[in-house]
């Protein structure tokens, strides 16, 4: 299965210890999602749509309500590329 660029710049941050946190409104629908690298900076290229297109391939799970993690499926999908880009 081929995922996008955008996609492959978030599996590598996520395989490098990084996580997706997100923001809800009051009815609990996802208001934002904000990716962090393992370092924790904000990475800007993370966007609702782009979230839930890694959810529905089940590159990245939740786990006991912490933050989204890439899961052994998403290690699989990502190529390996030594400058993330």
């Amino acid at each position: 299965m081929d995922i996008s660029r955008n996609e492959q710049r978030i599996l590598h941050l996520l395989a490098q210890g990084g996580r997706i946190e997100l923001t809800r409104t009051e009815t609990r629908k996802i208001e934002k999602a904000d990716c962090f690298t393992r370092d924790g900076w904000l990475y800007p290229g993370l966007d609702i749509t782009l979230f839930r297109k890694l959810k529905a391939k089940r590159a990245i799970r939740s786990k006991g309500g912490k933050p989204y993690q890439i899961t052994e499926r998403g290690l699989r999908l990502v190529r390996s590329q030594p400058d993330n880009t």
